[in-house]
């Protein structure tokens, strides 16, 4: 594993999964929301976006984490080797990002400018991770069709993260 996309909902693990991944394998991390966000939660073009991912995605090893699936996928899917979908119960992940958004927990994973805490969007950030499925749907017919090679590997909980993590060579 070389080239590792790690997919899932808000509060699924998305994070947390590819820095230990990262540490375990050696690989450098690439977090989209950290490149995706602009102080304040602004939301920038995606053509900067786009440039801000390719300055920072190594051309050979690398883990990214994050969905933005229309605006990355041509640039990750075609060239990993792996993809993890983490499967999180919905409940689950409304729990965590609600309990992260409530009590500000800080994440290394986001830009500056960018805190948790009750901002102005939660209403609609909870909305969409409550609403997910649909872009998980997209997500996943778009897989075979971009990455028709790669190893895709399914975890549903932090046990199974914990236990794919423990199998893996360093």
């Amino acid at each position: 594993m070389q080239r590792i996309v790690i997919l899932g909902n808000s509060g699924s693990g998305k994070s947390t999964l590819a820095r230990r991944l990262g540490a375990k394998l050696g690989l450098p991390v690439v977090h989209l929301d950290r490149l995706f966000w602009e102080p304040g939660w602004t939301e920038p073009t995606t053509e900067a976006f786009r440039a801000r991912l390719a300055a920072a995605m190594p051309a050979d090893r690398w883990i990214t984490e994050g969905n933005y699936v229309t605006r990355t996928f041509d640039m990750r899917l075609p060239y990993a080797d792996t993809i993890i979908v983490l499967e999180t119960p919905r409940l689950l992940c409304m729990w965590r990002a609600f309990w992260r958004s409530v009590f500000a927990k800080p994440r290394p994973d986001l830009p500056e400018g960018c805190s948790e805490g009750l901002r102005s969007d939660l209403p609609e950030f909870m909305r969409q991770t409550w609403d997910y499925e649909q872009r998980r749907v997209r997500m996943e017919a778009a897989i075979p069709k971009m990455a028709p090679e790669a190893k895709v590997v399914r975890l549903r909980t932090r046990g199974e993260a914990a236990r794919f993590l423990r199998e893996l060579a360093p």
